[in-house]
């Protein structure tokens, strides 16, 4: 009888285990609609739900990734937080992240990502609640790792449903409309946290916690409009439908690749890959380390309230919109869908604009704010072209988990933006903040400009898979 209880009960655990997997797992490809009326309705109504659901989800992963930054001057006042504790929470995030969007890159390429994506906002909500709730080092340092683990399930699946849904002609457009939801997020966040501070101005456990459960019940929403590939909805392949084949054998089929022909082939052993990582790594110094250190830069040397040095971070955002939208329509339109050229411009620009702001005169809050914006603007167009090149380097099926590769050597470069430029800010003060970033900022102009003719990786494209086996039909 005991046996059988227990029989049972490991029984039960492994169904439950099993069945938890299962939920992630892709959808099966229905077979494929011939009506081409229905087909180009069903296609224009899916590729729009799908922009804006996955645009709202990502958002809202960035209002609970941003909060930190946003409350640095409070907990330094009453936690009594020096730079180097900052700093050590900024680089734990950043490695748990950045080894996150490696890890769940490899697990995105095999799974659905509808499900993918809202679990991961589930969690990062659940874990900046449990932030805000505590008071020790080690908490803030264990629930603030774990958020940046679960931030990690965001990206890849977004990377998946921008390769599946649009294709490559068209994708710097549509990759482009998307990406401006990380300065959507990155602008609510102290948006949020700045009104609950106006009528709480030590409430920043509360500014913390709101977030989190906004995110809890936007991971639902997720759950309620996203699906996996137009293929489980009926819809031929994207490719198929624009009769667009460029970074796509046409032969090939649409079966889903092993995991380990996806690492080893598809992005270990491209080289390609690897030189977008290394310049996705210095680009990352330079995003993580105007978005962390700007606000606390600002009450520091600029004598602006916290509140008022976060309105500044915002127009950093909005110029970060704008920048968006204009490297991925430029790189479309006049650049033929080539997207080293726009990234080593706006690489340059981005040098000369940060110098410009180390030399701002003090007392100019016009030139702060034009020089924020710029920072922004030149900022987000390498950080969103070399994403979309490592998907487009790579092979489709493998786009999470090359963007995911890429991403890890993009938040090991945040992680420097956290400690190490603090211990350097501690030494050389933000003379020497400023010229680190400038310096970081050459690296992906010299690493890119080699690329500057290249569309796609036809070495990847020269290998035909078998075709997949249809879905059984139910009578």
């Amino acid at each position: 009888m005991c046996y059988n209880g227990s029989l049972n009960t490991h029984d039960l655990g492994a169904s439950t285990l099993s069945g938890f997997f299962n939920l992630f797992k892709p959808d099966p490809h229905l077979p494929e609609i011939q009506d081409k009326e229905v087909v180009d309705s069903k296609y224009k109504y899916w590729r729009i739900r799908t922009l804006y659901s996955i645009f709202i989800g990502y958002a809202l992963y960035y209002v609970t990734r941003k909060t930190l930054s946003a409350l640095m001057p409070l907990m330094v006042s009453d936690l009594g937080f020096t730079k180097e504790n900052l700093g050590i929470l900024v680089s734990v995030f950043s490695v748990t992240y950045g080894i996150s969007k490696f890890g769940n890159g490899i697990l995105s390429d095999r799974s659905n990502p509808r499900y993918f994506m809202a679990f991961g906002l589930i969690m990062t909500g659940i874990f900046n609640i449990c932030f805000g709730l505590s008071s020790s080092i080690l908490l803030f340092v264990l629930f603030w790792g774990l958020n940046g683990w679960f931030q990690g399930c965001g990206w890849p699946p977004v990377a998946r449903f921008l390769t599946h849904w649009y294709s490559q002609s068209e994708r710097g457009s549509w990759w482009s409309t998307f990406n401006v939801s990380h300065n959507v997020g990155a602008i609510l966040a102290p948006a949020i946290i700045g009104t609950l501070l106006y009528f709480n101005p030590n409430g920043w456990r509360l500014a913390m916690c709101v977030p989190g459960t906004i995110c809890i019940l936007g991971g639902l929403f997720l759950l309620n409009r996203l699906r996996d590939t137009p293929q489980s909805l009926g819809l031929p392949a994207i490719e198929k439908y624009r009769d667009d084949y460029v970074g796509v054998n046409k032969k090939e089929g649409e079966k889903e690749l092993d995991w380990k022909k996806i690492l080893f082939e598809y992005v270990l052993k491209n080289r390609l890959i690897w030189i977008l990582a290394a310049a996705y790594f210095f680009v990352y110094v330079v995003r993580a380390g105007i978005t962390e250190w700007t606000v606390l830069f600002m009450t520091e040397t600029k004598g602006y309230s916290t509140i008022g040095s976060n309105g500044f971070a915002l127009l950093f955002e909005a110029g970060g919109f704008c920048g968006n939208l204009a490297a991925g329509w430029a790189s479309d339109y006049f650049f033929s869908a080539r997207r080293s050229p726009v990234t080593v411009f706006f690489s340059l620009g981005l040098m000369a604009t940060l110098a410009a702001y180390w030399c701002m005169p003090p007392n100019s809050p016009f030139l702060d704010g034009a020089a924020l914006f710029g920072l922004g603007f030149f900022t987000f167009g390498p950080q969103m072209l070399i994403g979309m090149c490592a998907a487009e380097f790579s092979h489709k099926k493998a786009a999470a988990t090359a963007t995911g590769f890429t991403g890890t050597f993009a938040y090991l470069g945040a992680a420097c933006a956290g400690y190490p430029l603090a211990i350097i800010m501690q030494n050389a003060g933000w003379d020497g903040y400023f010229l680190a970033l400038i310096a970081c900022c050459a690296v992906p102009a010299v690493l890119l400009a080699p690329l500057w003719n290249i569309k796609e990786n036809k070495a990847v494209q020269e290998q035909p898979l078998p075709q997949p086996q249809s879905a059984p039909q139910t009578t």
